[in-house]
């Protein structure tokens, strides 16, 4: 799962006054990759952002040529961006009478490649059909609109990360074990009933470990929490990286994700470890056994195709949504190899 790729032109405005609306109006959306012109400079001090620099047909980062763009009209166009296939790092392609045909061929041509295809868009509805456009999308989208509109985009760059499938399980077993630390994951997020985090003690089987949304009887609701485990486990990063949950800082995006397996970014604003009494919930299928340890609580609820489920109710049987995956995790990258994780 690799995140969507946002960038926001600042450089096309033919004023000065213009251009620096461009960038504010970028900032003020969360998009912080903007593509300035060059002799722009000035414009950094409107806010922190990464400014990828235009020169003509060329796109530049830290005086290094990172990527070109090329307009299609025709299929002498079509020719000229096949034949930079990776010979750059990013592909911007756009056209005044765009046609989703095009797009798909180019999809198809870069997927295995290094080179990353961002296709120009004037409105979110576009710029979403570009994302989704073959199931695979393009690898991102470069932002062409008036600087009242971008705030428009700042829902589609929020959630412009892949869906995660989600797999039904059923749980095998339900032990108390004695105390030890685990980590409450406070984000700068709402998050919904029955949206959370993908946390397991092994990276094949991640659960859905689902937010605090939920007033119960001894607490008040806290939708920006999830209590998400044990120090070692492992969480999915927005980054489609795992890290253990001990590791996890403030300012790091997690991936939050929901029953349907829509997910969205949410920043860590902080991380509590603190001692707890402990459970061991299992679950799997055949002779794949898979387990998480969460805090013995009945705050902590697991995601089943029916809700959130808390872990004071959760039978043997029931089952659960988890993500599954093959091969294994090596400093949280997910890598093809042999690995048995018990």
């Amino acid at each position: 799962m690799t995140p969507k790729i946002i960038w926001v032109r600042a450089d096309l405005p033919a004023s000065y006054e213009e251009r620096k609306q461009m960038v504010s109006a970028a900032l003020e959306a969360g998009l912080t990759t903007i593509v300035v012109r060059e002799g722009d400079d000035s414009l950094a001090r409107l806010g922190r952002f990464e400014p990828l620099v235009a020169k003509g047909d060329d796109i530049f980062s830290d005086g290094d040529r990172v990527g070109a763009i090329v307009r299609i009209s025709g299929p002498a166009d079509l020719q000229r961006a096949s034949a930079l296939r990776g010979k750059v790092r990013y592909l911007v392609i756009s056209s005044t009478d765009w046609k989703v045909i095009p797009l798909e061929n180019l999809i198809a041509e870069f997927h295995t490649s290094d080179t990353k295809l961002l296709a120009s868009a004037s409105d979110p509805a576009e710029a979403k059909l570009f994302l989704e456009t073959m199931e695979r999308g393009a690898d991102g989208v470069v932002i062409e609109a008036e600087p009242p509109t971008l705030r428009e985009f700042s829902d589609l760059a929020h959630h412009a990360l892949a869906e995660v499938e989600l797999t039904a399980i059923p749980v095998t077993a339900i032990k108390p074990l004695t105390m030890g630390d685990r980590v409450c994951v406070d984000t700068c997020s709402l998050l919904r009933i029955g949206e959370g985090m993908l946390v397991g003690s092994q990276s094949s089987c991640l659960f859905l470990i689902g937010s605090e949304a939920a007033e119960s009887e001894y607490v008040a609701a806290r939708p920006f929490r999830v209590n998400a485990g044990a120090v070692h486990s492992y969480v999915l990063m927005a980054d489609g990286k795992t890290k253990y949950l001990s590791e996890l800082r403030g300012g790091e995006e997690v991936l939050a994700v929901d029953g349907e397996g829509s997910t969205r970014k949410a920043v860590v604003g902080r991380s509590k470890i603190e001692r707890r009494p402990l459970l061991l919930v299992e679950a799997g299928e055949k002779q794949r056994r898979y387990s998480t340890i969460l805090q013995n609580a009945e705050t902590i609820r697991l995601c089943t195709p029916d809700g959130p489920v808390s872990v004071s109710d959760l039978k043997v049987g029931q089952k659960v949504l988890v993500r599954l995956e093959e091969g294994g995790r090596h400093f949280g990258h997910s890598i093809s190899e042999t690995i048995t994780e018990s």
